[in-house]
């Protein structure tokens, strides 16, 4: 895990504010979806997956190896 030296603080909320550079390396952008997650004490912010790889499609979503695969596009490969 690569430490980035940047630190925000908790809102009222609980909201935390993630940095534009941040946003950009990943290209996170306004309304995506984010996955969290808890591991030995920490919080791992994910970028969800959200539509198929191959097609865009966000219909009959299967998860296959980390990639996000549609009912169609998986019918296809197994031909």
């Amino acid at each position: 895990m690569k430490n980035t030296g940047i630190t925000r603080k908790v809102d009222e909320l609980g909201r935390i504010v993630l940095p534009m550079e941040l946003r950009r390396l990943l290209q996170i952008n306004v309304k995506d979806e984010i996955e969290i997650f808890t591991e030995d004490g920490k919080i791992i912010l994910k970028k969800a997956k959200t539509s198929c790889v191959f097609c865009g499609s966000n219909n009959d979503l299967t998860e296959f190896k980390g990639n996000v695969v549609c009912g169609d596009c998986v019918k296809q490969l197994k031909k």
